[in-house]
């Protein structure tokens, strides 16, 4: 008779599973890519010529170089300037991310990519992006919080409970300065109360 697994085995299987289908589909993705690339490439080159088509790729590689390096320069600064003032530079950081990610895809010949790296640069189609990033990180950070499994952990030793549950322990909190309405008096520590 085999032993039930712990919550936190069955949450780490869900995990080793959701990771294993997220790279089938990242591997189809990257092989699939190419060919979709070579299908929009012989459409459009039948469509207006092949002169056309190769002046048309190569026009999207200089714009979007030339607007890729724009808006890094823009992401830059903003990023700085969130940091000069102590805000968490979520948004920047997640812009930065984006452009960087548009520019590689620049990179790749093919119009797929381009348009996909056009949505990602273009600073008015680029919240919608940072928005989405955003919303999927968030999402599996929670998963990894909730499900208490990361990569290579397995149970931890020792009783396991559910979160929230752990032992409580009371106490009383006393300020020696005391609260801030009594900081201009002077009558010793007071409790909190």
């Amino acid at each position: 008779m085999t032993p039930e697994p712990t919550p936190r085995a069955r949450a780490h299987a869900g995990t080793t599973r959701r990771r294993s289908t997220t790279m089938k589909v990242l591997l189809a993705v990257v092989l699939l890519l190419p060919l979709l690339e070579i299908v929009a490439l012989i459409m459009v080159g039948k469509a207006i010529g092949v002169l056309w088509t190769i002046a048309l790729l190569i026009a999207m590689a200089v714009l979007g170089t030339w607007l890729a390096k724009r808006e890094t320069g823009r992401t830059y600064r903003a990023l700085q300037t969130a940091l000069g003032s102590g805000k968490m530079p979520t948004d920047e950081m997640t812009d930065a991310i984006l452009v960087m990610v548009g520019g590689f895809l620049l990179i790749l010949p093919g119009f797929l990519t381009d348009i996909l790296a056009l949505v990602l640069i273009l600073p008015f189609t680029r919240p919608a992006a940072r928005r989405l990033l955003q919303t999927v990180v968030a999402a599996k950070a929670l998963g990894v919080t909730r499900g208490g499994a990361t990569r290579g952990s397995g149970p931890r030793p020792g009783p396991q409970r559910p979160p929230g549950h752990g032992q409580v322990i009371e106490g009383e909190i006393v300020s020696e300065d005391g609260p801030p309405s009594s900081w201009g008096r002077q009558d010793g520590p007071r409790s909190l109360d």
